[in-house]
């Protein structure tokens, strides 16, 4: 049986006892016991030991059913034996890790983006999701020759400066609906980059457009994620809408596809919106539990990254008075991008066999219909029970939202009811059904029927405490 039905806090505290140890000890040399801020949640998180398939075993010896999945990344579940096979092989046939060179596998996962995204003419690859937004980013800006970027409210993009702002805005300082500030996420983040920065309205195609326009001068790009957090999706008629706009006044239109790429179809949201984004960033199901991330975007573009045409800013002299490295013109002429781990063969060896397993037809139907099946029993459980409740998403993620009212942004999200959620999220792992408290859930192609019954009927039984548990305190 998986987890355990621990009743009492000091049971739950025993069921973990070695977690709570580990996490102690991780603080002592790890600023929170934590190398991500979001790996934390309270009292502490749970320390992972080992996982298979659409389980996760941590160092107690308690089993999960996994809904986190690396934050969506597996999505063949753990240690799927393709991905794992596709690893050693390639291993015993390079005889190395990396070569710190072009390798044949680069141009493989090229062409198979190129294939199926529809806004991908040309591609580059990072290390992380990341870094390929904070790339197109900078492609933008080179190409439009302005400054401004232009994010939606409740859109993450990775925790650098340009960023890092209106993530969850708190209501006394995200200003109005339709026109809403600039809040910085994170304390360090220069004035600078706050008035370089404009916020926008999700799902609100007028307010956005006319914010646009007054800006129109300085703004070089629009990044939004079309499903935004991973399960507000846009609305056809706005993303249709943005894109007509951002042609018109000459702004680069970003997608951030770390989330959807592949998790929502093969060729991410933009397939299934039918809107063509001038640059789109990838990661996560990428690499196939690996580290990667991917800028793909318009020929002319992606171009004013080609070396032939630029420069190679990291040799150093000079020959007969000219920088080594530098043709044409100053270095500030053209575009730079590098990274030492770019287009690392073992992750794209790993990609490559997840995006193979992907493609063969039914795998995404049938994961996309266990997900519906999981969404619908969810919540028939919580209508049983008299909680307002609603599954929102779109393929193979969705979130659990604890109100009635329409979903269309991030403010909307004010309205539900996080404190009922969080007790939930804390006793469902206490019944063997991990994901991070308030999260989204991904399912991967390991999850099985029996998977989706277990859990539907652990919300059940974790319903049934909590609503207990508050009766008894009054």
């Amino acid at each position: 049986m998986l987890g355990a039905d621990g009743h009492s806090s000091l049971a739950v505290s025993r069921m973990r006892e070695r977690s709570a140890q580990l996490f102690q000890k991780a603080c002592k040399v790890i600023p929170g016991g934590v190398t991500a801020n979001i790996k934390y949640f309270p009292p502490h998180p749970i320390v992972m030991k080992r996982g298979s398939g659409s389980r996760l075993f941590d160092v107690d010896g308690n089993a999960y059913i996994d809904y986190a999945l690396c934050y969506g990344a597996l999505m063949l579940g753990h240690g799927h034996p393709r991905v794992l096979a596709a690893v050693e092989q390639h291993i015993a046939a390079a005889g190395t890790f990396v070569f710190g060179a072009p390798c044949e596998l680069e141009t493989a996962m090229a062409e198979k983006l190129i294939a199926h995204y529809a806004g991908i003419e040309r591609v580059r690859f990072t290390n992380s999701g990341m870094e390929a937004t904070q790339f197109a980013i900078r492609l933008a800006m080179a190409h439009t020759g302005r400054r401004k970027l232009a994010k939606f409210e409740g859109h993450y993009h990775g925790g650098y400066d340009q960023v890092l702002f209106s993530v969850h805005p708190e209501r006394e300082r995200g200003g109005e609906r339709r026109r809403p500030h600039a809040v910085a996420a994170s304390k360090g983040i220069p004035d600078y980059v706050q008035r370089e920065t404009l916020a926008l309205p999700f799902n609100d195609l007028e307010a956005t457009a006319r914010l646009l326009q007054e800006n129109a001068n300085d703004v070089a790009a629009v990044i939004l994620e079309p499903v935004e957090g991973g399960f507000i999706p846009a609305e056809p008629a706005f993303l249709r809408g943005l894109r007509t706009v951002t042609e018109q006044l000459g702004i680069v239109l970003i997608f951030d596809e770390v989330k959807t790429g592949f998790r929502v179809a093969l060729g991410g949201a933009q397939q299934v919106y039918g809107v063509t984004p001038d640059l789109t960033a990838l990661g996560k199901v990428l690499g196939g539990g690996f580290p990667i991330g991917a800028v793909g975007g318009k020929r002319e573009l992606m171009a004013q990254c080609d070396p032939r045409e630029g420069q190679d800013i990291l040799t150093a002299g000079r020959e007969d008075g000219v920088q080594l490295g530098v043709r044409d013109g100053s270095a500030s002429d053209v575009l730079f991008h590098s990274g030492t781990y770019n287009g690392h063969p073992l992750i794209l060896a790993a990609g490559l066999a997840t995006i193979d397993l992907l493609e063969q037809p039914g795998q995404l139907e049938q994961l996309f219909a266990h997900t519906n099946q999981l969404r619908k029993g969810l919540e028939d459980v919580y209508a049983r029970r008299d909680i307002p409740m609603q599954t929102c998403g779109m393929g193979s993620i969705f979130n659990i939202v604890l109100t009635e009212r329409p979903v269309a942004n991030c403010r909307d999200m004010w309205h539900a009811d996080t404190a009922l959620r969080r007790a939930i999220d804390e006793e469902l792992l206490n019944v063997g059904v991990y994901c991070k408290p308030l999260n989204r859930y991904s399912l991967s192609l390991a999850h099985s029927s029996a998977d989706i019954q277990y859990t539907v009927d652990a919300h059940e039984r974790a319903i049934d405490r909590v609503l207990l548990r508050g009766r008894s305190s009054k």
